[in-house]
């Protein structure tokens, strides 16, 4: 994760929200674990130096060892730095069938 993302990349989730670090924790600690990503749609759109990829998914993972399915658009936001693409935003947003 450390590798793709900017050292000041910013995750906002339903339950909270945080730097690289807080989120690393959460992964480290299994906070959340996922399980399964089902794919529905993606799209990118590129501004210049920056990419912003919009995707529907169904996001399964396992909540203080509960499995949960919920149903998501992410949007990452990456930005050209240097010849790398580097993630500084990352926001899941609930959506309702």
């Amino acid at each position: 994760m450390r590798e793709i993302c900017d050292p000041e990349c910013y995750f906002v989730h339903i339950g909270m929200n945080c730097g690289l670090d807080h989120e690393r924790d959460a992964f480290d600690r299994k906070i959340f674990q996922p399980t399964e990503i089902v794919l529905h749609n993606q799209e990118v759109r590129e501004y210049g130096d920056v990419q912003i990829a919009l995707s529907d998914v169904d996001y399964g993972l396992l909540l203080g060892g509960n499995p949960t399915t919920h149903h998501f658009m992410t949007t990452e936001v990456f930005q050209l730095q240097g010849d790398e693409w580097k993630l500084i935003q990352f926001t899941f947003t609930a959506l309702v069938h």
